[in-house]
């Protein structure tokens, strides 16, 4: 009996759907679409993720708290010429700066935020060889014995600083500058040149590194002699659980009005990673999109003749390897007008285009 109320209730429940399906084929589809929703703007979405309560505290207190626990090891790890790679779920800035102000204070610290969209390493390498410089002077009781230094730092270049900082001042092995690195994968530090130089500064007999990742493909910007030989990475699971309020107001976010802030901040960065003469031809190609909002686009003849006459591309195939390079970050595409032409065309708002021109400007 049972087997057959069992067979009877699946045989009612496939009535059922089919039933379903076929009225469905006759109902009204809905008139909605998904670029109708009302997106908050920037402001509005930032202001409700500051208001999101915090869960687990307590749970949380206790996690960050064993970690505190372990900064003596930390410690006795830098001084044994390793470096420390924290990782783990949540932000880590808060952990890492109180470490360094509570167990690195007879060191002297420098501080990369790596989460910025631009830094300047060479300024950094400048700032660590002054801490060095003034790390000696009171180390050292005759400043005569100090190493002359012949020009100012910020004159000399970067394997002067790197040579500098891996040079033989001082006797102590634990007179050292330490530095502490946010988001080494971040968007200002990830470039293949940034952090050969960064690995080239670990590997320094008077350096020591304390960073942070967030990525989980951050190790593919090593090989295996900068993991082992100069990062000489001594890697922590820390997930803290903290959210990333700092971090994320260099990010733009993804649920905005019609993705327009998100497009603009995409292409700005996009465009300061190219040549000069690229961003001038972007820029001619926008201004005519402005001009000419009713056109299919630019007509590729029109942009080079433009371009040519400017002096901003010598033959055809330096335009093509700029619009190469614009089509791989999806800054341009094509598309054909009523006379067949194939034309070129920005898919950004007028409004975007004009504030990224605004910012290229600047």
């Amino acid at each position: 009996m049972e087997n057959n109320d069992d067979d009877e209730e699946e045989l009612e429940f496939s009535r059922n759907y089919f039933l379903a399906k076929e009225l469905g084929r006759y109902g009204k589809k809905s008139t909605h679409k998904l670029c109708d929703i009302g997106v908050v703007t920037e402001e509005e979405l930032r202001e409700a993720t500051r208001k999101l309560e915090p869960k687990h505290e307590k749970e949380v207190k206790a996690l960050i708290g064993s970690y505190k626990s372990s900064y003596k090891e930390w410690v006795f790890k830098l001084r044994c010429n390793f470096g420390l790679l924290m990782y783990g779920f949540g932000s880590k800035k808060a952990l890492l700066e109180d470490f360094a102000s509570t167990s690195l204070t007879e060191y002297p610290v420098i501080v990369v935020n790596g989460y910025l969209q631009t830094i300047n390493i060479k300024h950094v390498l400048i700032s660590m060889a002054d801490l060095l410089l003034d790390l000696m002077k009171t180390k050292r009781k005759s400043a005569k014995s100090l190493p002359k230094v012949e020009q100012a730092f910020n004159s000399k270049s970067v394997d002067d600083l790197l040579l500098f900082l891996d040079g033989p001042h001082a006797k102590e092995k634990d007179s050292f500058v330490c530095v502490l690195v946010h988001n080494i994968d971040g968007p200002g530090l990830r470039d293949s040149d940034t952090q050969q130089i960064l690995a080239r500064m670990a590997a320094c007999f008077h350096v020591r590194i304390v960073a942070s990742i967030d990525n989980v493909n951050a190790p593919l910007l090593w090989d295996k002699k900068m993991v082992h030989t100069q990062f000489n990475w001594w890697w922590h699971h820390v997930p803290t659980f903290s959210p990333y309020n700092i971090e994320g107001t260099f990010y733009p976010l993804i649920l905005l009005h019609g993705g327009s802030v998100q497009s603009s901040k995409t292409a700005a960065i996009v465009l300061q990673s190219l040549t000069p003469n690229a961003q001038s031809v972007f820029k001619v190609l926008a201004e005519y999109q402005l001009a000419h909002p009713d056109e299919q686009g630019m007509p590729v003849n029109n942009l080079y003749s433009t371009c040519r006459e400017r002096f901003l591309v010598s033959s055809q195939i330096t335009l093509n390897s700029h619009l190469t390079e614009f089509k791989d970050h999806q800054l341009v595409k094509t598309r054909r007008d009523p006379d067949g032409q194939e034309c070129l065309y920005i898919p950004l708002a007028g409004e975007t285009i004009e504030k990224l021109l605004l910012e290229m400007s600047q």
